[in-house]
């Protein structure tokens, strides 16, 4: 699993894996279990959200951790739509046991660049003051976005994924500026916690599927999501 650890770092490891889902051990590689547990480390002695933007390639990739709560993607995804960054990529990975931290890598660009040192400090500065209640995200997108405009052509649906044993929400909608935010913040009108998720963007559409707790960390009932994914697809639709 940690080629090169000693064993007591191995089963330091093994007991931080225990708080993520079944899945999380086979799917993911022991690099990206051994940064997050490092990430989670770095969360517990500064005590604040773990945030750092850096030029990766021809994009920036935003590394985010902290404790996972149903506002926080529509926080961030709210600072990212009013900065105009186009999402390229998200890997979101999210302990469904105490501590029930988040561990998320954006990559971003903005112009079809990687953000400047300029924008990159601005974005950090934002994401950091949305989340201690000092910025309001809402009135920065409204200079900028119809908020209350629907999106395109969305479908909505869920179901128990028979491999991650995980309720799941697919969520299809044509691609629009602002349109991440919006799925994020009816996630947050339904108090749902986000636990995994995959992106595709193709041919002019946005796909999401996000894996998902229930408003108390618990398991969603088939009966309970359906009715989610009809109140997600009425919201989205405005």
């Amino acid at each position: 699993m940690a080629a090169g650890l000693n064993p007591a770092a191995v089963e330091l490891l093994k007991r931080f894996n225990r708080a993520f889902p079944q899945f999380y051990e086979q799917f993911v590689s022991s690099e990206i279990q051994l940064q997050n547990l490092r990430l989670a480390y770095r969360l517990y002695k500064q005590k604040q959200a773990v945030l750092a933007i850096k030029p990766e390639g021809t994009k920036s990739a935003l590394h985010f951790v902290y404790r996972n709560q149903s506002f926080l993607l529509s926080d961030i995804f709210g600072v990212l739509a009013a900065y105009g960054l186009t999402i390229h990529n998200l890997s979101l990975y999210g302990q469904i046991y105490p501590p029930t931290l988040v561990f998320i890598k954006l990559l971003v660009s903005r112009d079809g660049k990687a953000l400047s040192p300029k924008t990159t400090d601005s974005v950090c500065r934002a994401i950091q003051a949305t989340l201690a209640g000092t910025f309001e995200v809402e009135e920065m997108l409204s200079v900028e976005f119809n908020l209350n405009a629907g999106l395109e052509r969305v479908t909505t649906d869920f179901y128990i994924d028979p491999v991650f044993h995980l309720p799941a929400l697919l969520i299809e909608a044509d691609n629009q500026p602002g349109l991440f935010y919006k799925v994020m913040y009816a996630i947050w009108q339904e108090d749902l916690l986000v636990v995994n998720a995959n992106l595709l963007v193709w041919r002019g559409r946005t796909r999401l599927i996000l894996y998902l707790l229930g408003p108390n960390g618990n398991l969603i009932p088939d009966y309970l999501g359906q009715k989610i994914a009809e109140g997600m697809r009425y919201r989205l639709m405005g």
